[in-house]
């Protein structure tokens, strides 16, 4: 029964959420949440790892969610249920319409689409930072100033960065550097 829940719930998000990875992030957070897979810390933890290891975000996540759940089925089944619709849909795109970015009604549609994909990723973004650095659930706050430090020095490094050479910083650079700071902040 969880294979079948995992493969259909990781189908859902697939195929309803549009713009990648991190537009996936607030519908993964609530069917996870909903399910009781893991929890808002668990989620983070997740994210992160699957941030810093190699492949799509999305497709990292499902992977772990699923082998969290039901080990190596899980975790191919959930994999799989992200990924079908949109090579479904790729798939199709491509054998039905050739020029599809040169229909003004397909452009339309993602320029409508557009905004509400960076709403989606700016609102979890809000939502990850409240709960998780600044402590904030319900009516309690309970700051993590190590989280915050780490966040304020990130942000120097790549406002030097960006102001030094013209450009953002490279992100693997950036998760080590993070990954350094987490493991001496949080040691001590």
């Amino acid at each position: 029964m969880i294979l079948w829940t995992l493969f259909i719930t990781f189908f859902q998000i697939g195929a309803l959420a549009f713009g990648g990875g991190y537009s996936m992030l607030p519908m993964v957070r609530e069917k996870v949440l909903t399910h009781g897979w893991l929890t808002e810390e668990e989620i983070l933890n997740r994210i992160a790892v699957s941030e810093s290891t190699p492949g799509p975000l999305a497709v990292n996540l499902a992977t772990f969610i699923g082998s969290d759940q039901a080990g190596i089925p899980g975790a191919v089944l959930a994999t799989l249920g992200v990924v079908l619709p949109s090579f479904l849909i790729i798939l199709a795109i491509a054998a039905l319409l050739r020029n599809f970015m040169q229909y003004k009604g397909v452009q339309a549609f993602l320029s409508g689409v557009r905004p509400c994909v960076i709403a989606l990723i700016l609102g979890t973004a809000l939502t990850l930072f409240m709960s998780t650095l600044l402590g904030i659930d319900g009516g309690s706050v309970d700051a993590d100033i190590k989280g915050l430090i780490i966040l304020a020095i990130l942000f120097l490094i790549g406002f030097a960065v960006k102001k030094r050479k013209g450009k953002q910083p490279s992100p693997i650079v950036m998760i080590l550097i993070s990954a350094v700071l987490g493991i001496v902040m949080y040691s001590f």
